[in-house]
């Protein structure tokens, strides 16, 4: 990742197109914006805590579907617990698959309000901290609003339900999360953003046969974002972030990376 960060940071001006501004790049907090038709987004995200060690990859596809006001997209996650039992510390997650409903506006609208659905497949292993261990079934409303020609908030409000989770002892009970966010992204430029979210999320955790325990958890994440625009159509949109922990999650801070490619595919099919 870092290698490849570089790469872009040396790439020369000339080679870039007409100025495309960053739009739906956020990172911990969820834009209000589907995938224009025929255009595809590739995202990577790495994040790791600092006091344990523990991180987590996620690639990303988002795909529209007829048009913009359906997209799907799925998400495959690799996660690294420092403390693993047995030393099986890295592996593949639980996998998200997600439809979203661009239920009001789009990428030039003020105001877009755009609810998501997504299946977790208990594809991770919830013996060494990487999975629920049973299938999750989550709903979030993203709204975006535009505050001024230079400022763009995102809220999201979610939940999340997993019947039967299990715990890495194999005690099994129902678990619910309740999530937050909000960020405030300036746009300084068409090409250069600078943004800081918010998020907030109260969860429950497994703690013996039909037990659970609740957990909080808070962030304010300050970051940076930048883009790359070529004659092509691709835009390579780079950033990164430093999540901080606060309240509950005092002394927890973070390193997030980020790094999407967006193309044109096939033909566009009129709206």
């Amino acid at each position: 990742m870092r290698r490849s960060l570089l790469l872009l940071l040396a790439v020369p001006l000339a080679a870039l197109a007409d100025e495309k501004p960053i739009q739906d790049n956020s990172f911990l907090v969820e834009e209000a914006y589907n995938q224009e038709d025929g255009v595809v987004q590739h995202i990577n995200t790495f994040q790791r805590m600092r006091d344990t060690g523990d991180w987590v990859y996620t690639f990303t596809q988002e795909w529209p579907v007829g048009g913009l006001k359906h997209q799907f997209s799925y998400t495959l996650p690799v996660v690294h617990v420092a403390d693993a039992p047995d030393g099986n510390r890295s592996g593949i997650g639980d996998i998200a698959l997600n439809y979203r409903y661009q239920l009001v506006g789009d990428g030039d609208a003020k105001v877009a309000i755009a609810p998501r659905f997504s299946v977790l497949l208990p594809s991770g292993s919830e013996e060494h901290g990487r999975g629920l261990g049973a299938t999750s079934y989550q709903g979030l409303v993203p709204v975006s609003i535009v505050l001024s020609p230079t400022f763009v908030a995102h809220s999201n409000i979610g939940y999340s339900w997993t019947p039967h989770a299990k715990d890495g002892a194999g005690n099994k009970a129902d678990i619910g999360a309740v999530n937050l966010g909000q960020s405030l992204v300036w746009l300084a430029t068409e090409r250069v953003n600078f943004l800081v979210e918010g998020i907030y999320a109260k969860s429950q955790q497994v703690s013996g046969p039909g037990r659970t325990r609740s957990v909080e958890t808070a962030f304010v994440s300050p970051g940076v974002r930048w883009a790359y625009n070529f004659p092509s159509g691709l835009q390579i949109v780079p950033g990164i972030a430093f999540p901080i922990g606060v309240g509950p999650s005092r002394h927890q801070d973070a390193v997030f990376l980020y790094l999407s490619f967006e193309h044109p595919f096939g033909k566009p099919q009129p709206r």
